[in-house]
């Protein structure tokens, strides 16, 4: 026992110590880079180092706490309440970014001139933005009607992923010229015009109203799409609109923060117009199953027991019935499996925490020791390591992303016939076997 806790904490020097240089993520075959993260810690290593270390990690354990208690929520999986902390602090770490960038491309001429400065890449937005651009390219499949889905509701708005991807792409060719004195867009992908973004936590939803994107054509700028974002609870109160009202509704990456999803779902069908459309992305069952393992362990060996640090995450085999018994009709599924590239778990877990996805579960510790985490990142790297030729030294974080689209009910839309309506026997249809050289057998 003596020599095992030596060679973790010389792991753990190994890890804390190191500068993070940067991180590779890929993400299918696409290749996304990961702007450098703070630096975790800087322990320098000397002959005190041991005692340095066990001192921060006592300090630590006092510090940290985890959970609330609540008294209405015990049979909910997660605590909306740490949740919506969770989101709040993380917005507010990326508005002091925007503002500190800012700072530091605004000139005197600029501040006089009152020019715009291009909006910056956050380090934490690439999985959230690759999602919902994946999400959004379904619609130039599934938009079969002229008018395309003018007005659209997006549930769990967040920041301006969804809406940055509605207007990727366009140009001038889109705009519809009326006039001497303006134009207009007649919307982004699938026809959007007009995108209602409703969300739980303010500081996310207007995280990102510093940076407004436009059209410019001959001096005069124009929206594409336009939007309108409202702060609601989305879990114990009903949607804010009458029955009928949208054409779409878009979800990206936030169902599965939900604890009633089933009420929600009724809501979101209520609010749809017949034959509107609901398109949604979510994490799945197999989502980070290596940082569950090794977080699982790590806790094991140092407390003797085993909490909830990672999902749960909604079952593939689930949606289907899911969307059926809420009342949508013709459901489609797909999914994505996704692998990402880390330095070492430690970043893999600072990102998680700057995304706003961290721990949330009701029946999470009340305290976690630094010392658990940073055995589970020791293990991380002996059983997850990266595989040679895929990711220079790291480790390999893998997500599954479950795309669904759904359709409220229509007279339009293809229906089963009625039981017993068929004609032909399966006994009736003739069978003919073909060998390989096109001879029937």
């Amino acid at each position: 026992l003596r020599v095992r806790k030596i060679m973790l904490r010389r792991s753990c020097s190994t890890i804390l110590s190191n500068n993070v240089v940067g991180c590779s993520s890929t993400i299918g075959t696409s290749n996304i880079n990961a702007l450098q993260p703070s630096r975790l810690l800087n322990l320098k290593s000397n002959r005190n180092s041991s005692r340095n270390f066990q001192a921060f990690t006592n300090n630590d354990i006092a510090q940290r706490h985890f959970s609330s208690k609540t008294d209405s929520g015990e049979t909910a999986p997660f605590d909306l309440s740490v949740k919506l902390k969770q989101r709040t602090r993380a917005a507010e770490s990326c508005r002091q970014y925007y503002n500190q960038y800012i700072q530091s491309q605004t000139t005197t001429a600029q501040q006089q001139q009152h020019q715009d400065i291009k909006k910056p890449i956050l380090p934490y937005d690439y999985f959230h933005k690759e999602v919902a651009q994946r999400l959004i390219e379904r619609l130039d499949d599934i938009c079969v009607r002229e008018e395309g889905f003018p007005l659209a509701l997006e549930v769990g708005g967040g920041a301006e992923f969804v809406h940055n991807a509605i207007i990727d792409g366009c140009d001038d060719d889109l705009m519809l010229e009326l006039d001497d004195d303006g134009a207009e867009y007649a919307g982004g992908r699938g026809g959007v015009t007009k995108l209602v973004q409703m969300d739980s936590c303010s500081a996310m939803i207007h995280r990102d109203d510093a940076f407004v994107e436009t059209k410019s054509k001959d001096g005069k700028d124009s929206t594409i799409c336009e939007t309108y974002k409202l702060v609601a609870d989305l879990e114990n109160k009903a949607l804010p609109f009458p029955d009928g009202t949208f054409d779409l509704v878009v979800s990206s990456m936030a169902f599965h923060w939900v604890n009633d999803l089933p009420r929600l779902l009724s809501e979101i069908e209520r609010v749809l117009k017949p034959d509107g459309c609901l398109l949604f992305a979510v994490p799945g069952g197999n989502t980070l199953p290596e940082l569950r393992s090794t977080l699982v362990l790590s806790e094991l060996e140092r407390t003797g027991g085993v909490s909830t640090h990672v999902g749960p995450y909604i079952d593939l085999s689930n949606i289907g019935s899911l969307l059926t018994g809420t009342g949508f009709q013709l459901p489609t599924i797909d999914i994505d499996d996704i692998q990402i590239g880390y330095p070492n778990a430690m970043v893999l877990m600072e990102h998680l925490a700057r995304m706003g996805e961290g721990n949330a579960c009701m029946s999470r510790r009340d305290r976690v020791g630094l010392g658990t985490f940073v055995g589970a990142a020791c293990l991380y790297r002996e059983l997850y390591a990266a595989e040679e030729g895929n990711y220079s030294e790291g480790i390999v974080a893998s997500a599954q992303v479950i795309y669904g689209i759904a359709w409220k009910e229509h007279e339009s839309q293809q229906k089963p016939l009625d039981r017993g309506s068929g004609t032909l026997k399966m006994t009736d249809i003739s069978v003919t076997k073909t060998s390989a050289d096109g001879e029937q057998a």
